[in-house]
């Protein structure tokens, strides 16, 4: 036999056994679909519906002949395909074949999703029946959690209040604050092209509780904040040193040692935001009147704290602690509350009040007595409904309205409140009144009234008669913390009772209380336990909290009593009194002003921070070289 039969005998048997296969899948496909019509028309016939029987019926014979037509049809293709050539039928049916295997995978998702969703319905409601046997078994110590995170939902910060200027721009209209910064800037462009100083090219990053300025330095990475751990629901950090900033760290405390302000300003010209000198440094500006430059040293100070923050720290939603007790931790809350009082000298309230709940939500002990100032902030802020919220939710006990700042400003909050809803007829009932709280308050704290006479001052002649009552005429009630607390309200609150209806109200509370005593006297007994009840310590749990803390009044001392702290007295004959850079005028050299910035480091410090003469790296040495060089080549 030859070579060539023998090939086509195979060829041919090839052939035969492909046909057969192909037979084979066409006899399972047809079955498969057999099935699967016998099972559509025999569910679709278990419906009681006879019109939906009927209908079924007729769309059942219909997919039937249509079945028939496409299996004749199917069936004809194959024997031409067969008789013509093989290669056109096997490419044929790979088509069917892919065809087919297309449709049973949409079909088979169609089955998959539907499963799905059975099973995720069962999963839902599996797991809400979970949760609903795990709430009614909840332990006191998740109750405590949930109650920890109701108070940091309370003393969520609002970052957009942050900012003085958008509040600003609020109060007296974009068009008056963005005037006033062209002012500012045109000047400060005109003195920097006249005495050709030179800027570095950086951009300062962008932070929330402050804005940086352009001729701040760039942040030197120092500073950094370490995750401690996660306990009740609360995240503790505390920040950490690097090691050239525990160097200035030792360095500032020798220099603080001696009372050394011209050393402190050493420190901050190689690092430029040191917290402890840069604190310090502000406290210096603000009492010689330099109160710009001590507002700009503080946001210095909050610029580095923020630029250190973890990943992880997000004080913003109350959620994390800083504890006090850690020192490293301590600048963040001097800064802070320097920084809020700022805010309300310039009447930025708003931004003052989230300042402060910021600094509350720090660290639940409130070392800095925030809680003291957060009722005035609200109530200038016309947050009289927060205010509510705030007493009703922190700390779960309503015990705030023991204090005297809060019993006072709970009261003003409903006069306000009630004016807001007396055109409306939802007012709610169960809520005690503005005159019923201001009487309570009255006799828990009799002795904020004469403090407030005294303070506001109240001149009226209902005054006098009140103050005449025995119990209203002294202005102590022999309780440390009581009497402490009372004094920190009066000095913080003192100007919102310089509005008439609010001293209406409160002599109309006055007047209800005197005619309450006249009626039953064993009440002075009642209200005198409650007060030793609330305040139960003998001694001031709050002596740590300064009266002058909470004042307006800003301390000035004379700028010649300050020459002790500038150092050695050799130093001090080379001082340069910083108004001298404060009141140049603007046709002055740049150059000159530099010489004399050369003389000590307290000048330069003073110069650095000035907007207009910021230096790049290296030019204040590079200028020390052409100076000495200059001297040699003199001589």
């Amino acid at each position: 036999m030859s070579g060539r039969l023998v090939k086509k005998v195979l060829n041919e048997k090839h052939l035969a056994q492909q046909f057969n296969v192909v037979e084979e899948e066409e006899e399972e496909e047809e079955l498969n679909d057999s099935t699967n019509r016998s099972s559509i028309n025999l569910f679709d016939l278990l419906n009681d519906d006879p019109e939906y029987q009927e209908e079924e019926s007729e769309s059942a014979k219909e997919t039937l002949t249509s079945y028939d037509d496409k299996e004749e049809s199917s069936s004809l293709k194959n024997t031409d395909a067969v008789t013509t050539s093989n290669s056109k039928s096997k490419k044929k049916k790979k088509k069917k074949n892919k065809d087919g295997s297309v449709a049973n995978k949409t079909g088979g998702e169609k089955e998959l999703d539907s499963i799905l969703e059975d099973l995720s319905l069962d999963v839902n409601s599996s797991s809400e029946q979970h949760v609903s046997s795990k709430a009614s078994a909840v332990s006191a110590e998740d109750q405590n959690k949930s109650v920890k995170q109701h108070d940091s939902s309370v003393l969520q910060v609002d970052p957009k209040y942050l900012n003085a200027e958008n509040e600003l721009r609020r109060i007296f209209g974009s068009k008056v604050v963005k005037s006033f910064e062209s002012q500012a800037s045109n000047q400060a462009s005109s003195s920097r092209q006249i005495r050709g100083v030179r800027r570095g090219h950086y951009n300062l990053r962008k932070t929330v509780l402050v804005t940086p300025a352009n001729h701040w330095p760039r942040w030197d990475g120092s500073l950094s904040m370490e995750f401690l751990e996660t306990k009740n629901g609360y995240n503790y950090f505390k920040y950490a040193h690097s090691s050239s900033y525990s160097q200035a760290q030792s360095a500032f405390e020798a220099t603080k040692a001696i009372n050394d302000l011209n050393g402190i300003a050493s420190i901050l010209v190689h690092h430029p935001y040191h917290l402890d000198s840069l604190l310090t440094m502000a406290e210096y500006f603000k009492v010689v009147g330099e109160q710009q430059m001590s507002a700009d040293a503080i946001a210095k100070c909050l610029y580095a704290l923020e630029c250190a923050w973890n990943p992880m720290f997000t004080p913003l939603q109350g959620n994390c602690q800083l504890k006090f007790n850690h020192d490293t931790n301590k600048p963040i809350f001097t800064a802070l509350f320097t920084h809020m009082k700022n805010l309300d000298r310039r009447g930025c309230h708003r931004s003052a009040l989230e300042v402060c709940k910021l600094l509350l939500s720090l660290d639940s002990d409130d070392p800095m007595g925030a809680i003291f100032c957060l009722d005035y902030f609200a109530l200038r802020a016309e947050e009289y409904a927060w205010l509510e919220k705030f007493s009703e939710n922190y700390q779960s006990d309503n015990s705030i309205w023991l204090f005297p700042n809060f019993s006072y400003s709970l009261a003003i909050c409903r006069f306000y409140l009630e004016r807001e809803t007396s055109e409306d007829a939802c007012i709610d009932a169960k809520k005690s009144s503005s005159l019923d709280l201001m009487k309570q308050a009255l006799m828990l704290h009799p002795s904020v009234i004469k403090n407030l006479v005294e303070k506001v001052p109240l001149k009226d002649r209902t005054w006098t008669v009140i103050l005449k009552h025995a119990f209203f005429r002294s202005d102590q009630t022999r309780i440390l913390s009581q009497d402490h607390l009372i004094n920190i309200y009066v000095e913080r609150s003192y100007l919102i009772w310089r509005l008439p209806d609010l001293q209406k109200l409160l002599s109309d509370a006055a007047q209800l209380v005197i005619e309450t005593l006249e009626n039953n006297k064993s009440e002075v007994k009642d209200w005198a336990c409650a007060r030793k009840v609330a305040f139960s310590s003998e001694k001031n749990e709050y002596g740590h909290l300064l009266v002058s803390d909470f004042s307006d009044k800003v301390a000035s001392i004379p700028q010649e009593n300050l020459q002790q702290f500038m150092g050695p007295p050799g130093m001090r004959e080379g001082m340069v009194d910083e108004n001298q850079f404060a009141n140049v005028q603007v046709h002055g050299n740049g150059q000159a002003l530099r010489g004399v910035a050369n003389r000590n480091a307290f000048a330069v410090l003073f110069e650095s921070m000035l907007p207009w003469v910021t230096y790049e790296d290296g030019e204040l040495d590079g200028n020390q070289h052409d100076d000495d060089d200059h001297g040699q080549n003199n001589q």
